[in-house]
């Protein structure tokens, strides 16, 4: 080869891999998109304000976090009664936008800020399914921990067998969704896997055994490492550990 058919290769070499880079710049971009004019009011060990971080970490959202902390009563002052008169968390206000409930902020967060809808689909059938897992996460699962565990935890009181026979059957029901798949929701990575996995890791951390429930084992094991946002979701996971540990 000339040493000018050389001097032409090697440009067009050059021009490739400057295109390739800057393709490759701008599809990065895209993907880390931040949105920093959220406000975040949230606790740590708190199950639905874990499920809105690992959602804000999926869609590439960089929340102003306020930490409140609910022992205190820092949710009771008039300044954050005045932002959401039910004083829970999570809550957010996005450029004067306000919203609680964490299912109610994920759907939010995904419709307005996907890339596409992959996390909450359009199809009106596969949205259904991703809703009726919603509503189960809230009405079912966690409802279930709350009449079970609460009482011991808060109350000091004995534990009830009967209400315990409502986790397992919230878990039996859990595997059963998740018969021959890895998510909950379909073939793919929805916000009604990233509300499951702030609820079932809250589980882990009173040491219920999810590995009775096989399906739902597998789920939660591939669960933590799709989802971005777990490493954070554990390391706030441990606060409420350190709670539980305290009130029982």
């Amino acid at each position: 080869m000339t040493n000018k058919k050389c001097s032409q290769a090697a440009a067009i070499k050059k021009r490739a891999a400057f295109s390739l880079k800057h393709s490759q710049s701008s599809y990065l971009k895209s993907e880390t998109t931040s949105y920093s004019n959220m406000d975040f009011y949230y606790a740590p060990p708190s199950g639905p304000c874990r499920a809105v971080l690992m959602a804000a970490k999926t869609l590439g959202i960089e929340l102003n976090k306020k930490q409140l902390n609910l022992l205190e009563g820092e949710q009771l002052k008039p300044e954050f009664v005045k932002i959401n008169p039910q004083h829970t968390v999570p809550t957010i206000v996005d450029n004067g936008f306000t919203l609680w409930e964490s299912r109610a902020i994920l759907v939010y967060l995904a419709q307005k800020y996907g890339k596409d809808d992959s996390l909450y689909p359009k199809d009106l059938q596969k949205q259904a399914v991703v809703n009726q897992r919603l509503y189960f996460d809230s009405g079912v699962l966690m409802k279930s921990f709350a009449d079970y565990y609460y009482p011991q935890l808060r109350l000091k009181q004995p534990a009830d067998p009967e209400k315990y026979k409502k986790v397992e059957e919230a878990f039996a029901f859990l595997n059963t969704f998740l018969e021959g798949q890895l998510y909950v929701a379909g073939d793919k990575l929805t916000i009604a896997d990233i509300s499951l996995l702030a609820s079932v890791s809250t589980f882990e951390a009173v040491e219920f055994k999810i590995s009775e429930y096989p399906n739902v084992a597998k789920w939660y094991a591939n669960a933590q490492k799709v989802v971005p946002g777990w490493t954070e979701n554990w390391e706030s996971l441990q606060q409420a550990i350190a709670i539980f540990k305290q009130l029982k």
